[in-house]
């Protein structure tokens, strides 16, 4: 079976479509084209502004003009990982989609639907001819990845409604009408590049298979950061013997657990054993440390060929030392909301990049603006003590304060019990979404956030749930239906 098959048909067959066309964040125009052209082919009114986001609008039906307008909102981008051994091009091959049983993934990829789903829903309602209703739009903003960058830059104008219903929440059953902001802290150093001294055996340490997973919600499961396992490795070793550091690469996305690394050292020969020692130590450790959620982790160490250059021993010793040394993890729980993690931050990569830099990038969020900034400013010093040459914020957003008394949710609420006997959990989330934005634009909207079940987002095990696909969508038709009976 394929998805195009699966029910409700609406919404599989242009999810179908979306998974057809690269995405990745930052490389939106063939989505954003094909977004275009789906407005033209139902002869619906577009706009797109000037960052890219694309809304289309569809007029109320006769007699409904002065029924209250619903935004309909899903992200266009999504987060490009693979696992070990794909070969995968993000920027030009298409999502291969295996239908599981009661689920639906991707080949060794990010399956997309995070947002891709939410999207599908939204472009199925706009275009449901049986729907009669007041005004709708369909909003798809960009770069909600990588610094919500669609919903940053939003004017009023791409808001044409009283409500929004965001479709980009991954929980079945749940409401969410709040959510933690978030800032990106990046690190710089200058190293030198040295010539490789000769008469060292080079080796490759890596780890890999790890679980990842997304920086906000999976930030409490306990999952390894191998950026932070390979930063642990290398300061083992640093304690026992002399190295030399000729490459470092850890993690990708800033809000993805990093879930591989490698770095290419060089020992003298006396000190093979103690390599082998130390990383026989750091094997037993680790797995034993993280035995109930890495059952897949790997970690290797394979002869490698001698490299040109290395990194200077300084500036290598200090960034591997800023690395193991930074927090990652839950920072603080919510005293407001039990269970819910209020502060934290996710130590995301070391990357060496052109022109002899190294770059640590840390992703923090928090529920409360002060908390966040407390936790950003503690690993800007960290970073200054380990003498970085330059260090910037970005990618800044603030959160979304829940409203109890919010007329949207209590339709919804009443619509999910009529649909499914129960009421629906209403909670607020330690992740990003786009809402706290909107309402910067459009302040007098009022908005909840809901979508079918997804697991394991932002990592090759993404996968989404048929069932809940057709019960979000009931539950999508059953507010904008409310809405239009004046309730």
């Amino acid at each position: 079976m394929t998805v195009k098959e699966l029910k409700p048909t609406q919404v599989w067959q242009i999810f179908d479509k979306i998974t057809q066309v690269p995405r990745p964040s930052g490389k939106l125009e063939k989505i954003r084209e094909w977004l275009v052209n789906f407005a033209k082919e139902h002869g619906l009114e577009y706009k797109v502004d000037q960052v890219g986001n694309v809304a289309m609008f569809r007029p109320a039906a006769p007699g409904m003009e002065n029924v209250p307008g619903i935004v309909l909102q899903g992200h266009m981008d999504m987060v490009a990982e693979k696992g070990a051994g794909s070969n995968h091009n993000f920027d030009t091959d298409p999502i291969e989609t295996i239908v599981e049983g009661e689920w639906v993934r991707a080949n060794n990829t990010t399956l997309g639907a995070d947002d891709g789903m939410g999207l599908a829903i939204a472009l199925a309602a706009i275009t449901d001819p049986d729907l009669k209703a007041g005004p709708l739009e369909a909003l798809a903003t960009v770069d909600e990845e990588t610094g919500l960058t669609g919903a940053s830059n939003i004017k009023a104008d791409m808001l044409q409604g009283k409500y929004l219903l965001n479709l980009d929440s991954e929980d079945d059953g749940v409401i969410t009408i709040g959510c933690a902001g978030g800032l990106v802290t990046l690190a710089k150093w200058n190293y030198k590049e040295e010539k490789a001294p000769a008469g060292l055996n080079w080796f490759c340490l890596s780890l890999s298979h790890l679980h990842g997973g997304h920086s906000g919600t999976d930030i409490n499961i306990g999952y390894a950061n191998a950026t932070k396992l390979i930063a642990r490795l290398l300061c083992s070793l640093r304690r026992k013997a002399d190295y030399k550091l000729a490459q470092i690469d850890a993690g990708n996305l800033h809000n993805a657990i990093a879930h591989a690394a490698h770095a290419i050292v060089g020992v003298k020969p006396e000190d093979k054993e103690t390599l082998s020692v130390v990383l026989n130590e750091f094997i037993a450790e680790v797995k034993n440390e993280y035995k109930h959620t890495e059952l897949n982790m790997e970690i290797g160490c394979e002869s490698v060929v001698e490299p040109a250059t290395i990194i200077d021993d300084d500036t290598a010793r200090r960034v591997i030392t800023a690395a193991f040394v930074a927090p990652n993890g839950v920072y603080s729980m919510s005293k407001e909301i039990e269970g819910l993690v209020e502060t934290s931050t996710n130590l995301a990569s070391v990357k060496m990049r052109p022109g002899c830099k190294l770059v640590i990038e840390a992703f923090s969020r928090s529920a409360v603006e002060s908390r966040k900034y407390e936790l950003v400013n503690q690993i800007a010093g960290i970073f200054d003590l380990a003498g970085a040459d330059e260090i910037i914020h970005e990618g800044g957003y603030q959160g979304w304060e829940p409203r109890q008394d919010s007329h949207i949710l209590h339709i919804a609420i009443d619509q999910w019990e009529a649909l499914y006997g129960v009421k629906p959990k209403v909670e607020a989330i330690h992740a990003g979404l786009e809402c706290g934005l909107f309402l910067q634009a459009a302040p007098h909207m009022d908005m909840i956030s809901y979508g079918p079940t997804l697991q394991d987002v932002h990592s090759p095990q993404e996968r989404c749930h048929i069932p809940a696909v057709q019960k979000g969508w009931d539950f999508t038709i059953a507010i904008i239906k409310a809405v239009a009976a004046g309730k």
